[in-house]
């Protein structure tokens, strides 16, 4: 990470220890997802997270997503929220809305609400690279949970918002 003399910085922090996480998991595609969700779990453990600060719902597909995260966020329960699911590429025109639509939805959830979501819904064209991608995908999403709830209190703390 590069360091910038003389600039006030606030450094990533992957302290989950008293977070307290929603998971929306869809179903749909439920093998990769599951990998997302034990990955995301174990990884989220291993940063401090207590599996009984950890909430887990979970929807048919990828487009039920943001509205359970939109009831979650509003809840005031949660310091961060991770969205996985996978949506891999058929024959039709169904991929691409799907994907799209639960993007802008997660992604409107999160500003609208101001919490963290990160965001791993995968969206590859075959199986195979959703299984390969779970993994890492499932992983990363705990990081930026904690991460990205950390720097709001952060800067929270600093603007006295």
């Amino acid at each position: 990470m590069p360091h910038f003399d003389h600039l006030p910085e606030i450094a990533p922090n992957h302290d989950g220890t008293g977070l307290k996480v929603g998971i929306v998991m869809a179903r749909f595609n439920s093998d990769v997802c599951e990998g997302l969700l034990t990955a995301c779990r174990d990884e989220l453990k291993r940063l401090g997270v207590l599996e009984a600060d950890m909430l887990l719902a979970t929807v048919p597909g990828a487009l039920e997503a943001p509205l359970v995260l939109q009831t979650m966020a509003k809840s005031g329960q949660f310091d961060a929220l991770v969205v996985l699911g996978a949506v891999i590429r058929g024959e039709t025109y169904h991929f691409e809305l799907v994907s799209n639509e639960s993007g802008s939805g997660v992604t409107q959830v999160g500003l609208d609400a101001g919490i963290p979501i990160a965001n791993a819904i995968l969206t590859t064209e075959n199986d195979d690279q959703a299984l390969v991608r779970m993994q890492e995908k499932g992983a990363d999403a705990a990081r930026v949970a904690v991460e990205m709830a950390r720097l709001q209190q952060a800067l929270r703390t600093r603007f006295r918002l």
